[in-house]
């Protein structure tokens, strides 16, 4: 995985992309025990056009130059699959620009933090985010009160309240 940070590090250097930050599976191994996963979701600034539509042009130039074969909805890039997730809400702007620095072997990254990856597992609600968030509050991994003042902020506090209910009974 080194390799493939370094690679989207050189995107950042070489202008490609602004920033990034690992999110989903990976990022939540920095938290939480490590569970499978087959891609790398990488939070990336969303680039618009003039028209106000998405322009990834450049992104997709980059990674079709330098030999990173497309994989339905990922790239791979250096032995990994890499989904590029835009920024696409206030809550995922604010969790890259929050995002921690971490480093990988030699290679430093940017993780996001436990209480923005909760936040956005909430907001997504698939039933592997649930078990994930759950294990997060198990592992007493937040930061409740940076947790609680997140969910007021975008407005999260009522799918905590109904996620609590039901997957944290005894915490109740």
């Amino acid at each position: 995985m080194e390799k493939t940070l370094q690679a989207l590090n050189e995107m950042v250097s070489s202008g490609v992309i602004g920033s990034y930050a690992i999110g989903g599976a990976i990022a939540a191994s920095y938290y939480i025990a490590p569970t499978a996963t087959l891609d790398l979701d990488v939070f990336i600034p969303i680039q618009v056009d003039k028209l106000g539509l998405v322009d990834v042009r450049q992104l997709l130039d980059y990674l079709r130059e330098h030999g990173h074969a497309a994989h339905e909805a990922c790239f791979e890039i250096e032995g990994w699959l890499v989904q590029f997730l835009p920024t696409h809400n206030p809550l995922t702007e604010e969790a890259l620009a929050q995002a921690r620095t971490a480093n990988f072997g030699q290679t430093s990254t940017r993780v996001l933090t436990a209480e923005h990856l909760a936040a956005i597992m909430l907001q997504v609600g698939r039933p592997k985010d649930k078990v994930r968030l759950a294990l997060f509050c198990e592992a007493d991994a937040l930061d409740r009160g940076k947790f609680q003042e997140l969910l007021a902020r975008h407005h999260l506090v009522d799918a905590w309240r109904n996620f609590s209910r039901q997957f944290l009974p005894e915490k109740n």
